[in-house]
C-alpha cells in the first residue's frame, strides 16, 4: 500500500500529461501564486505555499473558462465564477543549490534552498 506522499509524487509527476478528450471537457484557467494554471475538475495542482490547513476549501478565481467549443473571457461574467480546490497536503519543491566562489582568497559560501509549496485538488468549476 503507497502512503499518500507515493500517491502524490506519482500523480505529480503526470499533472501536465493530459490524455483525455478537451473537446467536452469543463476547463478553467485560474491565476495561483503569480502563474496561470490550467486546471480541470479532478485534477491535481501544486501551487505556492497557501496559508491552509489539509483539508481546507480555498477558492481561485478563474481568467478563462472553457466548455467544450464555448470559451468565456468576459470580466463580468468570470467575476461570478469560481474554482474550489480541497488543500491535500504541503511540500517542496526540488533542492536549488546556490553557491559562490571569489578566486585567490579561499572564499566559499554554499546555501541550499527549497520552496514551499501545496498541493491542491480541484473540485469543482461553477
Amino acid at each position: 500500500m503507497r502512503t499518500l506522499r507515493e500517491q502524490l509524487r506519482l500523480l505529480l509527476k503526470f499533472v501536465h500529461i493530459n490524455k483525455r478528450n478537451e473537446s467536452n471537457v469543463v476547463y478553467a484557467i485560474v491565476k495561483a501564486g503569480g502563474r496561470q494554471e490550467k486546471v480541470s475538475v479532478g485534477d491535481v495542482i501544486v501551487v505556492d505555499r497557501l496559508d491552509a490547513a489539509v483539508g481546507d476549501e480555498v477558492t481561485f478565481q478563474p481568467v478563462m473558462i472553457g466548455d467544450g467549443g464555448k470559451v468565456t473571457t468576459d470580466a463580468s461574467a468570470l467575476e461570478k465564477a469560481t474554482v474550489k480546490a480541497e488543500v491535500l497536503e504541503p511540500t517542496k519543491g526540488p533542492k536549488i543549490n546556490i553557491i559562490k566562489y571569489k578566486n585567490k582568497t579561499g572564499y566559499r559560501k554554499r546555501q541550499g534552498h527549497r520552496q514551499p509549496l501545496t498541493a491542491v485538488k480541484i473540485t469543482s468549476i461553477a
